[in-house]
Formats: C-alpha cells, structure tokens, sequence
C-alpha cells in the first residue's frame, strides 16, 4: 500500500500553529514512509473563504518547506462530484429528502430541549410519503448500531449511532456540507491515513458510514491531541502569534519553528534538536502523545537562538534582509552582511533582535549616548584615535586579525592597555557602550566607515572641548 496523506485547511484565515503542526506530522508520515503528501483547500465556505487566506496558507506551507506531491486542489471545483455522490446514496435508498426550514428545526430543537429531550434531528422527513413542492435538503439514514475504529494515536473508540443525527450531505441551496466533501475526497484521492486534529473525532463515525455507503475503503486514523496554551487552556493570540508567517516577520528560522512544532506531541527519546532529515527518518505516530502539547514560548526561542548560532552566517541573509527591510534600511547586496552577522549571531535570539542589536552598523550618521560620550569621548582620548585613523586608513586586507593586530601595535608605542581604548571606539563606532568585541565591530563595519566615524568622534570631542 502506497501512504497518501493530506493537508486540508478551510482558507477562512491565516495558517496557525495548529494547522500548521497538523500539516507537518501529514508531511512526515508521508515522507517517512515514502509515500505522498496531498494539499487540498476546503473552501466551500464560500461566505468565509478568501483568495488572501488561500495566498497566506500557501506561503506558510512553502516557508515551513512541507512541500506537496499533488494539488492544491479546491473542493469549490468540486461541487458536480459531491452531487454526484449524493445521487447515489438518493438511489441506493441510503440518503433521503427533508423539507423542513430552517425555522422549524429551531423551533423543534428549542422544544425538544426544554423537555428534556435530545435536540438532534427528529426524523420527520425520513420516511414521509409526500412530497412538497419548495426546496429541501438531502440527509444521510444513520443505520442502527456503533461504529468502532482503531485510532492511531488514541486507540479503540465507539460511537453508539443512536447519538448520531441524521446530517445533512446536502443543503437546500444546493452545496455541499463538511462531511460529504472530505469522505468524497479522501476516498477519491485514496488518502490511506487521515491525520487531523481531535476536533474531528466526532466526524468520523460519520465518515466512516457515508464510506461503508458508498462502497469506499476506510482509511486509517490518527486524531492528535489539540495543543494549549502554558496556562493548559486553549492556545489563543494570548499565547502565541496569530500566524505562522508572523514567526518569519519576528525573526524565527523555519526550521525552528519545524523543529518546535515536531516536537509539540512527538517525541524521540530526550532527543530535542532534529534536522529534517532526522524528522522524517525518526518520525513516527506510535511516538505521538495521547495528551495535549503545551505550547511553551521560552522552549521555541530556545531552539531559534541555537539555530541562528549555529547557522552559517551566508545562510541567515535571506532571511535577514526583509525584517532589515521593514526598518527601512536597504541592505541587500551589501558585502558586509556575512561579517555583520558573525558579530552578532552568537547572542541575538531572533533575526529583530540582532537587527536591532546591529542598527549602527547601517546608520549613516550616529548619534552619540550623552552619559557615554561624557565618560569616553574625552580630550585625552584624541591622540589614540587619531593614531587608530592613521593606522586603520591603509589596512589591508581590513580584516578582523589585522585589525586586532593594528590595535596591539597602538597599545604598546602607547603603552595603554585595550581596556582604555575599546570603550571609546566603542561609542564612536555605535553611539554606546554595548557591541559585539571591539575587533569584530571594526573589521565588520568596515574601512571606509571605521575611519569616518573615529575622524567624527575626534571632531567631536575637540568641538566639546573648545565650547567648554
């Protein structure tokens, strides 16, 4: 048996961390077993349904890497298939008409209840002789028994069908509902495993009778756990970001988040870091969790942080550049990034804060912290830099050994040691007292601008020093 699994999201908004994992443990069974992944977009909605979610879906599925062997395919295209289907189980006897308005099944439902009773359908039209003129709707006979699965994850379950309604496979208006769309598809596309959240344990008796109905096999389930928030009630913008694509514009790599979300329910002995590669050799759904994951934000900057330290500074541009962008700084091409990005990967956490923390590199003019310049902008300070300017002007290649090297030949004609020197290259180079090491900075910011800056803090402190 060739494994097919499917990712099928409703385009209603934008790919959340749940949907997202749902799609990632798809894509790894799939690839695991080497089998096919299928994306679908359940856009009968079409009230709800926009070409913006569908855009925000898509460009998720592509920034987490969870590529798709087939589709997208769109149940909206699929209408005449589902009617089709619904004919069929019209004629077999196993579906039939019901003329009851949407009034009338309030008014039931509202009696039934206050009587104590189940407010399911009644039944009305499942045997009516007549038959009125007006629209109607088409309901699926729920035969007498239970229906017993085998889950995947949570084991055997039993739905006794005397607590099953007779449900709608086809509205008055004439489209589809929920149920009769995903049976059609999963059996038409020959989805071997239906890997969803546990929201939809409750859809799946009835899938399971619409398949026996309509003479399709029934794939195999595995229903994961919903994930909480890290007060264990349901996750919420409280908890996490309203998006997957918003990770990306916060500065988080798409493998971490991967890796997080693998994570989330699965596990793989102590094992915490994984590349893909190993996710898709280690992955399976025996080793899913039968209770809910806790979405733990500190855990998820954990593994970011080690990703961007790890990570080869070339291979951060990329990503780099648009949040760089959103700033308004235009660094695209420029030869300094790879240096830039070694200076300050090593403590940034997310691609913003090193964006943050390395803002001086970019300025085209610094403005000086008023407490730091006062302390190491001093007149006494004039000569060594100069002396630096001198040095650093005909430095070539400027790279960070030849600069430090520079620095130590200052350091012994002056006979000052690198402590007296640094902080005020320092501020001259970023307005403060906190960078990468001194070294590092210069060699990154590079020649040009080094030099510039060194002549405008002398320029500085001797306009301080004249005005005083």
């Amino acid at each position: 048996m060739t494994v097919r699994t499917r990712f099928a999201p409703s385009p209603t908004g934008y790919l959340h961390i749940g949907g997202a994992r749902t799609a990632l443990f798809n894509w790894l069974f799939a690839r695991h077993n080497k089998g096919n992944f299928v994306l679908r977009i359940e856009d009968t909605d079409v009230a709800r349904s926009t070409p913006e979610s569908i855009n925000a879906i898509l460009d998720g599925m592509k920034w987490l890497n969870l590529d798709w062997d087939e589709g997208p395919f769109f149940q909206s295209k699929r209408f005449s298939i589902y009617r089709e289907h619904t004919q069929r189980l019209l004629g077999k006897g196993l579906a039939y008409r019901c003329w009851c308005t949407p009034e009338e099944l309030a008014g039931r439902r509202k009696k039934a209840m206050a009587e104590g009773r189940s407010p399911g359908y009644d039944r009305r039209c499942r045997d009516r002789p007549d038959t009125p003129e007006g629209p109607f709707a088409v309901r699926f006979k729920i035969p007498p028994g239970v229906t017993t699965f085998d889950d995947l994850v949570k084991g055997s379950i039993t739905f006794d069908h005397a607590e099953i309604e007779d449900f709608v496979i086809l509205r008055s208006d004439g489209t589809p509902t929920y149920n009769l769309c995903v049976l059609v598809d999963d059996s038409t596309m020959e989805i071997s495993h239906v890997i969803r959240g546990d929201d939809h344990i409750a859809n799946t008796p009835k899938q399971i009778l619409l398949a026996a109905a309509l003479g399709y096999p029934v794939p195999a389930y595995a229903h994961l756990p919903m994930i909480l928030g890290p007060d264990r009630t349901r996750l919420s913008k409280r908890h996490s970001a309203t998006s997957v694509m918003a990770y990306r514009d916060m500065g988080y790599l798409s493998h971490a988040l991967v890796n997080y979300l693998a994570r989330l329910g699965w596990a793989y002995g102590d094992q915490e870091i994984f590349t893909p590669d190993e996710l898709v050799e280690k992955f399976s759904l025996e080793a899913v969790g039968k209770s809910s994951g806790i979405f733990n934000p500190d855990k998820l900057i954990w593994l970011n942080h080690h990703y961007i330290k790890e990570s080869a500074p070339e291979a951060l541009i990329e990503p780099l550049v648009p949040i760089l962008e959103s700033m308004g700084i235009k660094a695209g091409g420029d030869p300094r990034l790879p240096a830039i990005i070694k200076t300050l990967q090593e403590r940034a956490r997310t691609l913003e804060e090193m964006v943050k923390a390395g803002l001086f590199y970019f300025k085209v003019e610094i403005e000086y912290d008023k407490k730091a310049a006062g302390k190491f902008l001093t007149s006494d300070k004039v000569e060594v830099l100069e002396t630096l300017v001198e040095k650093l002007s005909g430095l070539e290649p400027f790279t960070e050994e030849n600069v430090e090297e520079a620095f130590k030949a200052i350091l012994d004609e002056k006979g000052l040691k690198l402590v007296q020197v640094a902080q005020p290259v320092r501020v001259a180079l970023t307005g403060g007292t906190v960078s990468p090491g001194v070294f590092e900075t210069v060699s990154a910011l590079g020649n040009a601008k080094t030099v510039e800056r060194l002549k405008k803090a002398i320029s500085y402190i001797k306009t301080a020093a004249t005005v005083t």
